[in-house]
């Protein structure tokens, strides 16, 4: 059970951070991206390449990052001066083109050249090889307690700063409640699933498993983008880029260069997409272009949308009901007699009903602002 956990967490927080990349272009700046698994593929390529050709893995996932940045530079120079829907057209294409391009081209394997649809296998991947005493295992586990602790701290401030003013007037007063109820029941949610993941973590980490380890520096990633991307989305940086969003015109009259801040959040979302490539590629231990699909782009979507546009709280709590929704329905050929082909429509047809109600119900997402809703801008 602590390493089906283990596994759960690892592809949570890889879909996480692919959504913030994706919530920074679109939930932010209003960006239309429809190939963000573009920015994934080439980070996970680059990274599993380099490293087998000697290139540390650290030293790799950033060039993979970096490369990914420069795919959004170049999407950005072709098309941010033009109508926002040529980004989703070309955003869709690039995304389906580079796919292409690594299932019918030869790749630089280690010494050898070896042709795109078989994949790439037997690459480095981090903390597998460690082989921790005890004083190891026990600063892997603190380092897990530190990001729980922290992590519970922060979710006690988000539900604490939601209280309701005793000097409001009435209507307030029943908003802030209600928001206050709804941040509770979250906050609850979420603090009793990171004791989960942190207890199912000591276990992997003193009885050692790569998956553990993972776990560990994918949650540390996650963490370190996370803290990063709340501080420069409450900067007048980016400020700008929901002045962007909102309408365009009214920063170009402050003197903003709004070309020069789209290509920035095009290619600092594109960036973060890489990351969340190398991170897959370590977690499936072997990439095959069809690991690529676009459907992964709308998977990304659908987090950003559930959880709420422009929260990066809101992408993580969707990445966990995406995932609490896809394997809690993994089983259902158990209870229901279908084949997996008609499985797979139904859950897809599921979590399509699901979106629909949500666009009725809370259209903004769980956690998103109506006041700042991208959808139908």
């Amino acid at each position: 059970m602590a390493q089906y956990l283990i596994f759960l967490t690892i592809s949570t927080s890889i879909f996480a951070l692919f959504g913030l990349g994706l919530n920074l272009q679109w939930g932010f700046t209003g960006l239309i991206n429809f190939g963000h698994v573009a920015f994934m593929t080439l980070g996970a390529y680059t990274t599993v390449l380099l490293t087998l050709k000697g290139v540390p893995l650290v030293l790799s996932a950033i060039i993979g990052a970096v490369i990914a940045a420069l795919l959004g530079l170049a999407i950005g120079f072709s098309t941010l001066r033009l109508r926002e829907d040529y980004l989703g057209i070309v955003t869709i294409g690039v995304g389906e083109l580079i796919r292409l391009v690594v299932n019918n081209q030869d790749l630089p394997v280690g010494n050898e050249w070896r042709s795109g649809a078989f994949g790439v296998q037997s690459y480095p991947i981090p903390l597998a090889t460690l082989a921790p005493n005890l004083f190891v295992k026990l600063l892997l586990i603190a380092l897990l307690t530190l990001l729980a602790v922290i992590s519970l701290w922060q979710l006690w401030r988000w539900v604490r700063f939601s209280r309701v003013s005793k000097g409001a007037d009435s209507d307030k007063r029943v908003g802030s409640q209600q928001e206050f109820i709804s941040r509770l029941v979250i906050g609850v949610f979420l603090a009793l699933l990171t004791v989960a993941i942190y207890i199912s973590g000591v276990i992997g980490l003193y009885d050692y498993s790569a998956t553990a380890g993972l776990m560990l520096v994918s949650l540390i990633v996650l963490a370190f983008v996370f803290w990063r991307l709340e501080i420069l989305v409450r900067s007048p940086w980016g400020r700008i880029l929901k002045a962007i969003r909102e309408d365009e015109e009214i920063p170009k009259a402050l003197g903003k260069n709004v070309f020069w801040y789209k290509l920035q959040s095009l290619m600092l979302g594109g960036a973060i997409a890489g990351l969340a490539g190398a991170f897959i590629a370590w977690q499936l231990s072997a990439i095959y272009p069809n690991n690529f699909e676009p459907i992964e782009t709308f998977n990304a979507w659908i987090i950003v949308i559930l959880g709420g546009s422009g929260n990066n709280l809101g992408t993580i709590l969707g990445a966990v009901l995406y995932f609490l929704y896809y394997e809690g329905t993994r089983n259902l050929d158990k209870i229901l007699p279908l084949d997996s082909d008609r499985l797979g429509a139904l859950r897809i047809m599921i979590i399509g009903l699901i979106l629909m109600v949500l666009m009725i119900w809370r259209p903004q997402g769980i956690l998103g602002k109506k006041e700042e809703l991208t959808l139908g801008k």
